[in-house]
């Protein structure tokens, strides 16, 4: 007998910590599930402590984010929903692949290793970190002009200000600059994952139809990837939206469309 899952694991980026999510965990509280938005290794400082001083982010360690998100979802009863954002998006796929979770969502996600496709736009919004190869060893925060651009590209000018000042971290440039060179690097990366793994639970890809930093065609390509039969893949784009769609004006259409299909599909 399936169980219908109980819970909702919310899977953070890069520029931002779980306070990002602040909405949607409300959100879903209320709809009776709930609702766990773990932080990085080091991430469980408020953005005020983590922008004086963010050596927890330059020690940050793909491994031990999945290790983390890992070990919160064995605690659990049942298996969760995941949805992820940007590169908690790519942390979902690879969690899903590796067994875990009852279903994906990942909203604006960042790539996994062997998708090529990459616009302008995602080269112009990460050239703050992609610019210096110094910034491999260090904690490389956008400006709130960067942030604009690759954030908050369709928000009211009010509401782009107010998120930077709420929302905003560095983020790893180790980790930023590993997944930039993940197609390059011989072997496999941390953002591998098993396209034609048949016991991969059910993913849904969101975008942002103007997203910057992850554009649309990226998430399809990514989508395109997944192979193996009898696994359900699916993509859709919601008009208007920007990268950080969890807080843009009408997040809860997209709080709502992803949990209903998780729902459905789990």
């Amino acid at each position: 007998m399936n169980t219908r899952p109980d819970t909702i694991v919310l899977i953070h980026g890069f520029w931002v910590t779980p306070r990002s999510w602040e909405h949607w965990v409300t959100h879903y509280k209320a709809k009776g599930f709930r609702v766990l938005a773990p932080a990085y290794p080091g991430f469980d400082a408020e953005v005020e402590s983590l922008n004086a001083d963010p050596t927890p982010i330059e020690r940050l360690q793909v491994s031990e984010i999945l290790s983390g998100f890992k070990e919160v979802i064995r605690d659990l009863d049942t298996p969760p929903i995941l949805i992820g954002h940007s590169a908690g998006g790519a942390f979902t796929q690879i969690l899903l692949d590796h067994g875990y979770g009852a279903a994906g969502v990942a909203v604006n996600s960042a790539p996994t290793e062997g998708v090529a496709v990459t616009p302008l736009s995602q080269i112009r919004a990460a050239f703050p970190v992609l610019r210096n190869p110094a910034n491999r060893h260090k904690a490389v925060g956008l400006t709130y002009d960067q942030w604009r651009y690759a954030f908050t590209n369709t928000f009211p000018e009010d509401q782009a200000k107010a998120t930077y000042e709420r929302y905003h971290v560095p983020a790893s440039g180790h980790v930023f600059w590993g997944s930039a060179l993940a197609n390059i690097h011989p072997g496999h990366t941390d953002t591998y994952v098993d396209y034609r793994n048949p016991d991969r639970a059910p993913l849904l890809f969101v975008s942002g139809e103007n997203d910057h930093l992850m554009p649309a065609k990226v998430q399809a390509s990514n989508a395109k990837h997944y192979k193996a039969p009898g696994t359900v893949t699916e993509h859709v784009t919601i008009p208007g939206r920007s990268h950080l769609m969890p807080a843009q004006d009408g997040w809860e259409e997209v709080a709502d469309l992803a949990l209903t299909w998780a729902l459905d599909h789990s």
